[in-house]
């Protein structure tokens, strides 16, 4: 874990609470010099910690390098509540309602396999849990991002100046001949 204090741990729960904060905002919020704000979010950024002009943070420095993938099966009167006491657990980072077999997808991160046996009896314990399936991620090779995505529109737009960005079509009715 990296050697963060309480003060570079309330910089980063301001960013992500209002990713546009400016320095001097940051500061005052915190209650902490200009300068100090500024430097340790430049140390933050340096060490790899922050990711993309700040925003995105890399939990493994912090502590959080175990991550899983939970599936659950719900019984699908209590979705909207179990959705809702999955909010309510820190190491809960997304949710999605899937297809397929389970109906809810988590990506759930913990300090060691005991903060996950933890937030996974947290899961367990929720009304309208059924039952769940985790897998385990032993390397990540390719993290969130959407780059390659904005980057081929922008390519796409210079082709066609004055055309809209993509969109998928509807399928038109086919009509067979004969």
């Amino acid at each position: 874990m990296n050697s963060l204090d309480p003060t570079d741990l309330k910089i980063l729960l301001e960013l992500i609470k209002d990713p546009r904060i400016q320095i001097a905002e940051l500061s005052d919020a915190l209650g902490i010099a200009r300068n100090t704000a500024q430097s340790r979010v430049r140390r933050m950024l340096r060490s790899g910690l922050l990711h993309d002009g700040g925003r995105e943070i890399d939990l493994e420095a912090v502590g959080y390098d175990v991550v899983a993938f939970v599936t659950i099966e719900v019984n699908h009167r209590e979705l909207d509540g179990v959705v809702g006491a999955l909010r309510l657990i820190p190491q809960v980072l997304e949710v999605h309602e899937i297809s397929g077999r389970g109906d809810v997808w988590c990506r759930v991160v913990a300090t060691d396999t005991h903060n996950l046996q933890s937030a996974l009896r947290s899961i367990l314990r929720i009304k309208g849990v059924i039952r769940t399936e985790t897998v385990l991620a032993l390397h990540t090779h390719i993290q969130y991002r959407t780059e390659p995505l904005i980057g081929r529109l922008v390519e796409g737009a210079a082709l066609a100046p004055g055309r809209p960005p993509h969109r998928a079509r509807a399928a038109e009715p086919r009509t067979d001949a004969g």
